[in-house]
Parts: C-alpha cells; structure tokens; sequence
C-alpha cells in the first residue's frame, strides 16, 4: 500500500509547527526506508489535492485551534465523514486543511483512506516557542503513525467517530 505522511504547519508560529515536526521527526528516524513518501507543507494548501490521488493512504498531520485541552489528539478518517469546521483555525489565507479536505471531496479526489491527525495547541504567535504539551503531543503522533507503517495500527476509526487521546497519553511500542 502507498503510504504518503503530510506534516502542515508554520515553524516561526509556535504550536503550528507540530505537523511539520512530526514531518521531520519521522524522516530523521528513516521511515522513508520502509517506503512511506513523508511531505512538509507551509503553504499551497490546495496542492494537497493534487498529490492524494497517488497514494492509496494519506496520513495528515496539523494543529488545532485552542478548545480546552493543548496537547489532546484528534484522529478523523476524513475519507467517510466532513471535518468539524470549530477545531481547525484557517490559514492567513483563510484556506486550510478542512477546506481543501473538502473541496477535494467535492471534486472526488480524496485518496482511498485519508487519516486527519491533529494536535490541539496551545499558543500561535509569531515567534512563540512550542509548548511543553504539544511537544509530547509530538512524539506521541510519531508513536501512533510508526504504528501504522509497521501494521500494528490501522489509524483510521472504523466508521464516522472521531478517535482522540487526550494530553497525558501513553502508547507503548
């Protein structure tokens, strides 16, 4: 199975950065060897769309509006169900994740299985560090995603339900 893992986000925006860390995280560990395609994206949102049809799994990774809980992890199998509109704050573009899911879902172009991973944070000024929570949050999704590469995971809720672990998670390897 083609695996493609998409980390969004903006590293000078404090916890907009978790995708893109997780991204990087996983690269460092080398699980492009295992013949996943890893993939950082900043901005061109709308060119999500263009690369999901080449794989038959999509795992996205992105951080969240603050609700109540920074650190606390989402998991959507957006290939069955919309994403909710409160928990995902727009690009300075005002087009992000949710919408381009969505408009590929207009235009059938979703991969086969599409996981929304997204990690709740907490600050996102310009020049803020990450906090402490979403950096746990972090390693916590590399954690989740290895296990979807190595096939002790399928990371995808069975049907329309959305999967979360809250902050204080631990998963065992």
């Amino acid at each position: 199975m083609s695996l493609c893992i998409i980390g969004c986000g903006n590293l000078d925006r404090g916890d907009d950065a978790a995708g893109l860390l997780v991204a990087r995280r996983l690269r460092n560990l080398g699980f492009e060897r295992t013949g996943a395609e890893i993939v950082e994206k900043n901005g061109d949102i709308l060119g999500l769309i263009d690369c999901w049809p080449r794989y038959e799994q999509v795992v996205l990774v992105d951080t969240s509006a603050p609700n109540d809980e920074p650190g606390k992890i989402f998991v959507w199998n957006a290939s069955v169900e919309p994403l909710p509109e409160d928990l995902f704050h727009c690009s300075s573009h005002a087009l992000g994740v949710r919408e381009a899911v969505e408009l590929a879902r207009t235009m059938n172009c979703l991969p086969q299985r599409l996981s929304i991973v997204c990690i709740e944070g907490k600050q996102f000024t310009i020049g803020a560090p990450l906090s402490p929570e979403v950096e746990r949050a972090v390693e916590l999704v590399c954690q989740l995603i290895q296990g979807v590469i190595y096939g002790s995971s399928q990371m995808l809720p069975k049907q329309n339900e959305t999967v979360f672990f809250p902050a204080d998670s631990r998963i065992s390897a």
